[in-house]
């Protein structure tokens, strides 16, 4: 089993590898490797950006600035093209540090140059059809915004193609999240279920690539000259949508569903919740929007509506559509599987809920929702800050069957009717949120001198960001990354180092089951039986994970002669 679970993750990482090497040797095939939009039809005025300071720029009355929080803030508006341009030119230095960030992740993936050029083939066409499936506008704005990409990269692609096809990141994340990259969780009540009765959403993006690419998180404040003003909460060099609110109260929140790996890239997730924010305004709208659109990989999109006080969840395949509506309750849940009847005979789909931990953290929401009644702001952060099991169990910290799983990109809280949006800042989503009201920043003067929240309606960060349990569980995340070494290098380990370890997050199943690893690769099969029972106690996270660490134990006690 081993060498069988061995060969299945280096399949996986060798076609993320792909991906990442597209982006890095891709010359395309036909029109895509020259294919250049067309952005003559646009005015365009090159930015003439002034800094105010070390963190606030300024161009007429597009801003970027980073707020106590450590939140950058970034309002741009225009045309598409004056767009792309507006938003390059404000973030420039935060893109190519992203990008930089992204393009390291390469080495790591792959090995050797024999593998990329195994790969070549492969590669050259992967993405030649993603920019028949991408808006002429927003390959404009894509254009404009590429022009201010690094130059270390041209000699890749052009920047434009680069900027194109790493739009598809997220979508390759999603398709591969066995990975670990995604496992993200969205929840909308309403009426009963809230203190005020209003439209009330909140999501957690565990969207994870490392924690240099999470450090600046930026929230993007957009008036477009066509369509409706919205903001959205990604990083620099984005300019799709994973959670976002436009002013008439759409919001999009999306999960990853379980997909086949894609062999073609066709509209990528995030431009088509960036079409339904710039031209929906009710989720009838929202639906024909994305029901026209070619994807490539399964996603759940929950769409919150103020006109329609109403929620429900788009879930789109290549291959299928359905949309998730509720009966006779007013609360909807989403996590990683579907549930709309489209999707009810699904194999892939009913095999995911059986396996993974989306079925566990929708179990743990329908518990909270138990015991809290009637939600407010506050208490939906205190949900999405979660790290219990369910009836309150500790399953350890980073444990993926909770709701914070202690690697959020963002968590975002959104009130439709109000046109109010919460933010979480760092660490992860246990900083302050920071609350940012769209009827201002959209109202007909404008924003005034860049002064976007309302503090007074901030939620208060997470004490456990300042406890000893939150330190231990930084110190095990690097520590793991030891211990992983080691096993792969054969290095020695006194024990009190793994025992060490295993204070750091006792009631986590990882820190025993890497500690037998560790004795079972050095032959000490006692020491590794004992780790492996003491893991299968715990609360393993999937299906999958419980099989690995049984069939260990069963060649732990072949070696050890107890079978």
């Amino acid at each position: 089993m081993k060498k069988t679970n061995t060969i299945y993750q280096s399949l996986q990482r060798l076609f993320l590898s792909a991906f990442f090497l597209f982006i890095l040797h891709s010359c395309g095939v036909s029109k895509s490797v020259h294919h250049i939009p067309e952005v003559k039809q646009y005015a365009l005025e090159i930015p003439q950006v002034n800094k105010i300071n070390d963190s606030t720029y300024s161009y007429n009355q597009n801003y970027l600035t980073k707020n106590k929080q450590q939140l950058w803030e970034l309002y741009i508006k225009g045309n598409p093209l004056q767009l792309g341009y507006n938003n390059g030119a404000l973030t420039q230095k935060l893109m190519q540090e992203q990008e930089e960030i992204f393009f390291s992740k390469v080495e790591g993936f792959v090995p050797s140059k024999f593998k990329q050029n195994l790969l070549s083939s492969f590669l050259k066409w992967y993405n030649r059809k993603m920019y028949l499936n991408v808006r002429e506008d927003y390959q404009a704005e894509l254009y404009g915004l590429s022009q201010y990409s690094s130059d270390k990269y041209d000699f890749i692609a052009s920047k434009y193609l680069r900027n194109l096809y790493l739009h598809g990141a997220h979508d390759i994340g999603h398709a591969l999240q066995d990975l670990a990259m995604v496992g993200c969780t969205s929840i909308a009540v309403w009426n009963e279920n809230t203190e005020d009765g209003d439209l009330l959403i909140g999501r957690n993006f565990d969207f994870y690539v490392g924690d240099d690419f999470s450090r600046n998180k930026l929230v993007e404040f957009v008036q477009p000259e066509d369509g409706i003003p919205y903001m959205s909460v990604s990083w620099a060099g984005m300019i799709g949508v994973v959670s976002g609110m436009n002013k008439e109260g759409i919001t999009v929140t999306i999960n990853a569903g379980k997909s086949k790996i894609p062999l073609t890239a066709k509209t990528p997730i995030s431009l088509v919740t960036r079409e339904i924010l710039q031209y929906a305004r009710t989720i009838d709208e929202a639906i024909a929007i994305a029901k026209k659109r070619s994807v490539f990989v399964s996603e759940s999109i929950l769409v919150g509506s103020a006109n329609d006080k109403n929620a429900v969840i788009i879930e789109v395949s290549p291959k299928n559509f359905g949309v998730y509506k509720v009966q006779n309750t007013s609360k909807v849940f989403c996590t990683n599987h579907f549930q709309s009847d489209a999707y009810k005979d699904d194999v892939r789909n009913q095999k995911h809920i059986k396996e993974s931990h989306s079925a566990y953290r929708y179990e743990k929401l329908q518990e909270l929702l138990q015991e809290e009644k009637k939600l407010n702001p506050e208490k939906m952060a205190a949900i999405l800050r979660d790290r219990s099991g369910l009836k309150d169990k500790s399953i350890g910290y980073g444990n993926e069957k909770a709701l914070n799983q202690l690697l959020s990109h963002h968590a975002v809280i959104f009130s439709p009717q109000k046109r109010l949006v919460w933010v979480s800042s760092n660490p992860y989503q246990l900083g302050e949120f920071v609350c940012y009201d769209l009827n201002e920043i959209f109202s007909e003067k404008g924003l005034q001198h860049n002064d976007f929240s309302k503090s007074q309606l901030n939620i208060a960060k997470d004490s456990f960001a300042d406890s000893q349990d939150f330190k231990n569980y930084e110190e095990y995340r690097k520590v793991t990354l030891k211990i992983n070494d080691a096993i792969d290098n054969k290095e020695m380990l006194p024990d009190s180092f793994l025992t060490h370890y295993q204070s750091l997050n006792p009631d986590f199943w990882k820190v025993y089951f890497l500690a037998g690893k560790y004795y079972y690769h050095r032959k000490e099969f006692s020491k590794a039986k004992i780790q492996f029972e003491k893991a299968l106690t715990k609360e393993i996270t999937t299906v999958p994970d419980q099989k690995t660490i049984e069939k260990y134990l069963t060649k732990t006690n072949k070696k050890t002669g107890k079978l």
